[in-house]
């Protein structure tokens, strides 16, 4: 239940179940929602992309992946960095940085969370779990 004082909207009792917020946030740790009613786990949502319910559960990742799909960005950048889809343990996907030179980083690539927000991009950061054996590929 929200009351309107002025320009300011404040919150005056209760809270949303499962939206994120920011000052409780840890900063070491991604944070993603899980519906109660089907268990699907999803990254900044408001409503279930599968069941359409609204009750959410905000829960605290791992923070280990896998890399789904990588890509090399050239623009508006002064250097070129990776974009990557990486799918978490727990089943969502959220897209970050991978660390590292971008043309090394591929789909199937294990990944550990590294910061949880980039300080220029605002986007996770990862490191890769396992040095890449590439050798011949």
């Amino acid at each position: 239940m929200y009351h309107h004082s002025g320009s300011a909207v404040q919150q005056v009792s209760g809270s949303a179940t499962g939206v994120l917020d920011p000052a409780t946030a840890d900063s070491d740790a991604i944070l993603f929602q899980r519906c109660t009613w089907c268990g699907t786990a999803m990254y900044h949502k408001l409503i279930c992309p599968v069941c359409r319910g609204s009750e959410l559960r905000t829960e605290r990742s791992q923070g280990t992946g896998t890399v789904r799909h990588s890509t090399v960005v050239h623009r508006n950048t002064p250097a070129a960095r990776n974009v990557s889809l990486v799918e978490m343990a727990e089943g969502f996907v959220v897209r970050g940085r991978v660390m590292g030179p971008p043309i090394g980083i591929h789909s199937g690539d294990r990944v550990r969370l590294s910061t949880v927000k980039d300080p220029v991009r605002g986007e996770p950061v990862f490191q890769l779990l396992d040095e890449p054996y590439r050798a011949w590929t």
